[in-house]
């Protein structure tokens, strides 16, 4: 669409695209203020703590029963978050001759797998890093040289909560790789970083794939 806004906001994290152009700001600085003026602004929000008010100029997308041939599996679609439906929708437009895995690593780490016929065969979802890292008031070195055991309380529960989070991707995706071999994977969300030297399999990384869904949205609905 013409001078409009894709707007994805996170719970950690806003994004949004204007004029070809991707712009992000801690969700916490976020307000609609920060946007240029436009005519039309659609939007993803699955944030508990950014309430936006309706207004005739903003569409918000709420997971759909189907998109094109792909297929929401939930009973009730709105129910699936719309970021984990927009994410699908921007794979499905890549790589419509085979099925895929989208993952999404940010506060918490999402999977969805969809099958060569474009049906949702479900995901899961466990705490991101930071989730888990919250669970004791432990200090953390992001810094610390990866290893299997850790000389100091610090270097212990930064590398034993980051091999939590990466062996569960890993293993994860060993088991449905074997199911669904020719499946692409596709990987997002701003906890990429890091993890991405310890991924174990084949990917494409999309740093905006929820805005790039809000986009084919859009203009499938033209």
């Amino acid at each position: 669409m013409n001078n409009c806004i894709y707007l994805d906001i996170g719970n950690s994290t806003t994004k949004w695209k204007f004029n070809e152009t991707y712009f992000e700001l801690p969700t916490s600085q976020f307000n609609l203020d920060k946007l240029p003026k436009s005519s039309n602004i659609v939007l993803s929000n699955v944030s508990n703590d950014v309430v936006i008010s309706k207004k005739s100029k903003i569409f918000v997308v709420e997971s759909q029963p189907s998109y094109k041939s792909l297929k929401n599996s939930y009973q009730v679609p709105s129910l699936l978050g719309s970021d984990r439906w927009l994410a699908m929708i921007a794979c499905y437009e890549m790589s419509q001759e085979n099925g895929f895995v989208v993952i999404d690593i940010g506060s918490a780490v999402t999977v969805d797998v969809v099958d060569s016929f474009g049906s949702h065969q479900g995901g899961l979802i466990f705490p991101g890093l930071h989730k888990i890292r919250q669970t004791f008031d432990f200090p953390i070195n992001n810094n610390c040289n990866i290893q299997i055991l850790g000389k100091s309380t610090q270097e212990a529960w930064s590398i034993g909560t980051l091999g939590l989070l990466i062996n569960s991707i890993n293993f994860r995706l060993d088991e449905l790789k074997n199911e669904y071999p020719d499946a692409h994977i596709y990987i997002t969300g701003g906890g990429f970083e890091e993890v991405k030297k310890l991924i174990q399999f084949p990917y494409v990384y999309q740093k905006n794939l929820v805005l790039d869904g809000l986009e084919f949205f859009a203009d499938n609905m033209r």
